[in-house]
């Protein structure tokens, strides 16, 4: 006896054909008409709209959650302050030259912008460098 001599011990069922005597039928398993139906159909993932619909993470098209020093200039504060003046966040707040953020004072830096002709004495605002020598030109003090 040889490979090709054996037979089956039960003979197949016959399989049922689909639509004009073919394997498949005139769809071919694909379903109806359209972008499924057709080769090398690919659907764009739903899911994938939904995830870039959604803002980044943190450090896009976002506010930095740092304050930032409210500028003041010299010159303002020269036309507003009498001479021998403290100058403090409080009473910048009484002349009108700040307002407060979220009901709290806000961090202030002055700014060599213009000139100081009044020795003023400056408590606990940040400066900049050109600010402190116009300030101490002019024999005012800087208290920290």
């Amino acid at each position: 006896m040889q490979i090709h001599e054996l037979k089956p011990k039960t003979k197949l069922k016959k399989r049922r054909q689909i639509g004009r005597g073919g394997k498949r039928g005139t769809t071919s398993g694909r379903g109806t008409k359209g972008q499924k139906a057709r080769a090398g159909h690919k659907l764009r993932p739903e899911l994938r709209d939904i995830i870039k619909k959604l803002p980044k993470l943190r450090g896009y098209r976002f506010a930095s959650f740092a304050e930032t020093a409210l500028p003041i200039n010299l010159a303002t504060i020269d036309k507003k302050y009498v001479v021998g003046e403290e100058v403090t966040a409080m009473t910048l707040l009484e002349k009108g030259l700040i307002g407060t953020r979220k009901g709290k004072l806000p961090r202030i830096k002055i700014l060599a912008t213009g000139t100081l002709t009044k020795g003023l004495t400056f408590t606990g605002l940040l400066m900049s460098e050109a600010a402190k020598a116009k300030i101490e030109q002019v024999g005012g003090k800087i208290i920290q």
